[in-house]
């Protein structure tokens, strides 16, 4: 099935590369190829400034206090949100010398999984989950949670994947739990900004088609930053305007809608979903000026 529909006096440039002629700009650290690469396929241009880096796990100290404080004391709710991060938290145990001690943890609590991914990463290491949304829903895991535990005096464990979740580790805490965050892939500004804050004049200047996010902390620090170098004003106008913005999902598209930006957003929270609604939607809007 072709990813855009055919419009009477398109030629079949525009059918195979429907892109073609856009640039759009990518501020994603991790799968930054995969998407970039996904849309040069389909004509466009692009333009690299990662907004944010991941902190290598083996050298992230967070976690490792994180996860010494999952072996003090019996855990026992453990929610795990991404597939990537859970099976990454477990691999890096193993080199701290902590895989049995947390593997045994883990198997004596409660595993909520947020979706099929995670509940393959839980069943992978040989655990079983509790429960699990088809969904892939934070706010229907917060329901949960609410709805099936009385939460005063547990010790939670939530494994984070680079964004805070701050509203279900807040009310989970506001109901009485001992919240653990277990921050793996933890962002960090990235070390050469060159690359932002080309990108960042460039959308200030409108001379991009397209802005892509994939996480929240990358939207946070692609507004803060522009912001420190003057540019705020000009980038959120150029995002309200004739760029168009779009992000993976409702989680990554908060910080943005926040600021009066409006965000293309795919119903299934996916990379390839994404880059559907760019191919989709691009097409439809004039180009920026060369």
């Amino acid at each position: 099935m072709p990813l855009v529909r055919t419009v009477v006096g398109m030629d079949d440039r525009a059918v195979d590369d429907p892109l073609a002629g856009y640039t759009v700009g990518i501020t994603a650290a991790r799968r930054r190829e995969e998407l970039g690469s996904a849309l040069e396929r389909r004509g466009a241009r692009i333009m690299y400034g990662p907004a944010i880096r991941i902190v290598p796990l083996a050298d992230d100290t967070q976690l490792l206090e994180a996860t010494k404080r999952c072996l003090d004391a019996p855990l026992d709710l453990v929610v795990g949100t991404t597939g990537v991060g859970f099976r990454g938290w477990l691999d890096t145990a193993e080199t701290w010398g902590l895989a049995e001690p947390l593997h045994a943890s883990l198997a004596e609590s409660t595993i909520l999984a947020r979706g099929p991914k995670v509940r393959g990463a839980v069943r992978g290491a040989a655990l079983r989950e509790a429960w699990s949304p088809e969904s892939e829903s934070t706010n229907e895991m917060l329901s949960h949670l609410l709805a099936n535990y009385e939460l005063n005096g547990l010790r939670v464990a939530v494994q984070l994947h680079g964004d805070p979740l701050r509203e279900l580790v807040d009310t989970l805490r506001s109901r009485g739990a001992d919240v653990i965050e277990v921050p793996v892939y933890r962002w960090e500004p990235p070390e050469d900004e060159q690359p932002l804050h080309r990108l960042i004049d460039a959308v200030a200047s409108a001379a991009v088609d397209a802005l892509t996010f994939t996480s929240a902390p990358a939207a946070v620090n692609f507004l803060r930053t522009a912001d420190e170098r003057g540019r705020g004003a000009s980038l959120r106008e150029a995002l309200r305007g004739p760029v168009l913005c779009a992000a993976v999902g409702p989680v990554t598209a908060a910080p943005l809608l926040a600021e009066d930006v409006p965000v293309v957003q795919p119903d299934r929270f996916r990379l390839g979903a994404l880059i559907r609604d760019i191919v989709e939607q691009l097409p439809l809007r004039p180009k920026v000026a060369p």
